[in-house]
């Protein structure tokens, strides 16, 4: 059985859908760190800042955890990353560790900060090691939170995290480099991963975790078309392999049925009925699993 960590604050409310969307629901208690959930491979969950997870996960105290793949630098943990998981408190998963200056500097990359800078930032090791390789050396002040707030009154630059910068904006800062890209990851310790029964249930919580990320932005539409009108419509349908055509009981009707992003549908529909499509269906996807 699986001891896994899971994210407290911004990840935390995505995290709580993901699992609750995979069967895997995690129930709060009154005790809110220590959540329970129903299911015959997983023994305890924790929920723990995202900073702590990757140093827990690598000795021991977790088989899995999710974390930014940020923080596994940042900690310098030795785990193995098992699979990207793009999602996040706003969108696709994708965010930044950015390099950031009051907009009224005549800054227009990091190569252009002054030695001495002092730099706020939540990532020392990150921070130094990019500006190392720079030759830039600088006074780095380790930041609790609201990092944007400190400038220009107590520091000079802000190394931070950010997917749509319109905090960083609103603050009257501009973004002069980026210094990674990071998303969601799960990682597993070591000795896990190695152990034969462990593996296999870490590698079906990831299968489930996974289906529903595919599934999201997607649909399944179905109709039934004509078959004079049957190859135009096929050709027109995406799929992630090849539409699904079956040929009607003593009729000379076909269903088809493909996946199609969400994006698409409201467009995609209207084409299909003008082509000869009748009695279109669009249903959600829990799952997708490859």
């Amino acid at each position: 059985m699986l001891d896994i960590a899971i994210p407290k604050g911004s990840l935390e409310e995505q995290t709580l859908l993901l699992f609750k969307q995979a069967d895997l629901e995690i129930r709060k208690t009154d005790r809110e760190y220590n959540p329970t959930i129903k299911d015959p491979r997983i023994k305890k969950i924790k929920i723990l800042r995202p900073q702590e997870i990757p140093k827990y996960v690598e000795e021991g105290y977790f088989d899995i955890g999710i974390s930014g793949k940020d923080w596994v630098i940042e900690s310098e943990a030795d785990v193995v990353e098992i699979a990207d998981m793009f999602y996040s408190k706003q969108g696709e998963g994708i965010v930044k560790i950015i390099v950031a200056v009051p907009e009224n500097r005549n800054i227009k990359s990091a190569k252009d900060i002054k030695p001495g800078s002092r730099v706020s930032t939540e990532y020392p090791k990150l921070t130094k090691k990019f500006f190392d390789k720079l030759g830039i050396p600088i006074d780095i002040r380790y930041s609790y939170g609201a990092t944007e707030a400190k400038v220009p009154e107590l520091v000079d630059v802000i190394v931070d995290l950010t997917e749509t910068g319109s905090t960083l904006r609103k603050n009257g800062l501009k973004i002069v480099d980026t210094i990674l890209e990071s998303n969601t990851k799960l990682i597993a310790n070591k000795k896990s991963w190695n152990d034969a029964v462990k593996r296999k249930e870490i590698e079906e919580i990831k299968i489930l975790l996974l289906a529903v990320l595919e599934a999201r932005g997607k649909v399944y539409i179905i109709m039934n078309v004509p078959e004079d009108k049957l190859d135009s419509v096929v050709s027109t349908l995406p799929a992630m392999k090849k539409p699904t055509v079956s040929k009607l009981y003593k009729s000379d009707y076909y269903a088809v049925g493909t996946v199609v992003s969400k994006g698409e549908i409201n467009i995609l529909i209207p084409e299909l009925k003008a082509m000869g499509a009748e009695d279109i269906l669009e249903m959600d996807i829990a799952k997708i699993v490859h």
